[in-house]
This record gives structure tokens, C-alpha cells and sequence, in this order.
């Protein structure tokens, strides 16, 4: 899984996807994302890296079914919070 981490002021968003997504566009219905390198492609990291780095994160973008597990794994996702986009699970978290 690639990991990057964003950071703007006070705010930081990490940025988390399974490896084969980058570069890919998704689309369904009125939805379409483009999984760049820009924003998501920065180190490749373990899921047991993904897990720590999720449990205390505050926001986070996420795409992949690996990447989202890790999220429900963490209980920073609830399953049913889990959005599938062209087949691939995308979830996100803003905690204020």
C-alpha cells in the first residue's frame, strides 16, 4: 500500500490506497476520481505500518480493499460506512 501524508497549516491528511490503484479513474454514475500519484502515491508501506499510522490519524482518504481493511481493522472505519466506487472500496475520515 502506498502512504502519503498531506500537510497544510494545522491540518493533515494522510493519504492511503492499495498499490495497483494508482493512476487508475474510477467512475460510476455522476462519480469520477482519479487515484494520482500526486496525492496518494508516497511510500510503500505494511499493513501492521497502515494499522499504526490509521489508528491516529485524524483525516484520511482511502482506496483499496487492503487499505480500507486495514481502516475497519483499526476501528477507524465501520464497515457499513464503506463506499464502493467501480468496485473498488473507498472510505474517509474526518475527526474533529
Amino acid at each position: 500500500m502506498y502512504l502519503k501524508i498531506h500537510k497544510s497549516g494545522d491540518s493533515t491528511i494522510v493519504a492511503l490506497c492499495d498499490r495497483e490503484l494508482i493512476g487508475k479513474t474510477l467512475k460510476e454514475g455522476n462519480i469520477k476520481v482519479t487515484i494520482t500519484e500526486e496525492f496518494y502515491k508516497g511510500e510503500l508501506i505494511s499493513r501492521e505500518e497502515a494499522v499504526e499510522i490509521l489508528s491516529t490519524a485524524g483525516n484520511v482518504n482511502i482506496f483499496g480493499e487492503k487499505a480500507v481493511s486495514c481502516a475497519i481493522e483499526c476501528g477507524v472505519v465501520d464497515k457499513n460506512n464503506v463506499k464502493i466506487i467501480n468496485e473498488v472500496a473507498h472510505a474517509q475520515v474526518f475527526r474533529i
